[in-house]
């Protein structure tokens, strides 16, 4: 019966032991690597260690080689922050050029070693303008595509407008012409051509007879 307390008690030791051991870790949370930064930035993380001495925060740039990097002290701390995941410093990135950089954050020992936590790839671009959402274009009765096909002609009709009829002047009679031939006088003309020929018959025919006596 006694060796379930004790191993409770083991487990329970254990247990201890591991968040004693998470908490003891030096580390930086925000930002991450990568990250776009802009402004002021509050750099979140943990320095509360057994055997604090003292802390110091500090960026170089990206672009330095790792043999020569110049660390820019942000701040030094002469007491750990007690609470985890709290705002170590504020970053105020707009004293620095666009660039990449590395934050570096070092927590002194009583026994005169140090513990590392580096975040590299930050990105600061105070200069860029942040990016705007373009709207969205809605829809409206001008620009709905309307299919020729479903849609039946509308037949229209053109009033043509109203041209006065033209004019022509009233003929005018024509003087008389003493040489023109009428049908009257063309049937007068036939008419006594007959009547000769008549008379030129009847006495041609008279001297025949005549002649015979």
């Amino acid at each position: 019966m006694l060796n379930l307390p004790i191993a409770m008690f083991n487990y329970l030791l254990i247990f201890l032991v591991l968040v004693l051991t998470q908490t003891a870790d030096v580390s930086i949370v925000s930002p991450l690597s990568g990250e776009t930064l802009r402004g002021k930035v509050n750099i979140v993380g943990n320095m509360d260690v057994p055997n604090f001495a003292s802390a110091e925060l500090a960026f170089s740039y990206a672009s330095t080689s790792a043999d020569s990097l110049a660390w820019f002290t942000i701040q030094t701390f002469s007491q750990a922050v007690s609470a985890e995941r709290s705002t170590l410093a504020v970053w105020d990135t707009t004293t620095i050029t666009d660039g990449d950089y590395i934050l570096h954050l070092r927590v002194f020992l009583q026994d005169g070693s140090s513990q590392d936590v580096m975040i590299s790839g930050l990105k600061i671009r105070n200069d860029i303008p942040l990016p705007t959402d373009t709207p969205t274009a809605t829809e409206t009765p001008d620009s709905i595509t309307i299919n020729p096909l479903l849609v039946s002609p509308v037949v229209t009709s053109t009033v043509q407008p109203v041209t006065a009829l033209p004019t022509f002047p009233s003929p005018t009679p024509l003087p008389f012409n003493p040489a023109s031939v009428t049908s009257t006088s063309i049937y007068s003309i036939f008419a006594r051509g007959a009547l000769l020929t008549l008379i030129l018959f009847a006495i041609f025919s008279l001297i025949l007879r005549l002649r015979k006596n």
